[in-house]
């Protein structure tokens, strides 16, 4: 099945060869995104909770760019490099699916760069 990449113009180039996501058919795909802003630096160094927020903005933007939205999201995967870091991703988490709440799976993980605390990659299914 052929799909569309989607990259909204107002994220920075990536530091990788990726889109930003993938609309096949109804399914959207967010490629992993990280606290990362012009020229690959690292954002909200040191704070959990801002790199979340951050990440979750970014995969709003870009379920939206797709024709989807935050609601449409069926599955997280979730990395972090600190399991200590847990509590205060779940809390900004928590903001951003308030009702029923998709699958999800978080691993402990190195990131990309040392600075980075909080990945996510979604899956979202557009009615």
């Amino acid at each position: 099945m052929p799909f569309e990449a989607i990259n909204p113009p107002q994220f920075p180039t990536p530091i990788a060869p990726y889109s930003a996501g993938a609309k096949a058919g109804n399914t959207v795909y967010v490629s992993g995104v990280l606290a990362l802003g012009e020229g690959g630096a690292v954002l909200h160094v040191g704070d959990a909770a801002a790199q979340t927020r951050h990440v979750l903005e970014v995969i709003k933007t870009t379920l939206e760019a797709g024709g989807a939205s935050l609601e449409d999201v069926a599955m997280n995967h979730i990395f972090l490099k600190d399991m200590a870091d847990y509590p205060a991703f779940n809390a900004v988490y928590a903001e951003y699916f308030p009702g029923a709440k998709p699958a999800r799976y978080c691993i402990r993980a190195d990131l990309v760069k040392p600075d980075l605390l909080v990945e996510i990659a979604s899956v979202a299914h557009i009615a």
